[in-house]
């Protein structure tokens, strides 16, 4: 059962043979080539870490959190990739306290808007996912998804 979490604990990188296992990101306001850029080092995280499952999936709901933190706010993000032993955890953070809307499409509406699906899909495919604020003295949100191992523990 898929779960909706508004709140994030801090976790440590997870390591293997003495290495994080985790990939971090600058993401400049507005730069809409850092999505591509985001992709391809997931993409590389995932490859060397032996887990290819569900690499295309991941490298989507990436490229819509790392696209909505850079659309809509005016400010730099950063983006957070960790692998553990339960799978993988990705986090989009920036500092606008505005909290993303889940939008439904109505095809009724008459507008067919391409926009404001990317946390349908998010909702759609993560195992979990959340908004949570990052706190007092560092203002802003974290927006994150999971995806789970599987049973033969490949994600």
């Amino acid at each position: 059962m898929k779960r909706q979490v508004h709140d994030t604990k801090d976790r440590e990188a997870p390591e293997v043979d003495g290495a994080p296992r985790q990939l971090k990101r600058k993401l400049g306001r507005a730069d809409l080539r850092a999505v591509p850029e985001a992709r391809r080092a997931l993409r590389e995280l995932l490859r060397h870490w032996g887990m290819p499952g569900r690499t295309e999936i991941a490298e989507l709901l990436t490229s819509e959190l790392v696209t909505n933190a850079l659309v809509h706010t005016d400010r730099d993000a950063e983006l957070v990739a960790t692998v553990g032993p339960r799978g993988l955890r990705v986090e989009v953070r920036d500092a606008a306290a505005r909290r993303p809307r889940l939008r439904v499409p109505n095809a009724d509406d008459g507008t067919h808007s391409t926009h404001g699906r990317g946390l349908l899909l998010v909702q759609s495919l993560a195992d979990a996912w959340g908004v949570a604020a990052l706190g007092a003295q560092e203002p802003g949100k974290v927006v994150w998804f999971e995806l789970h191992t599987g049973a033969g523990g490949v994600l």
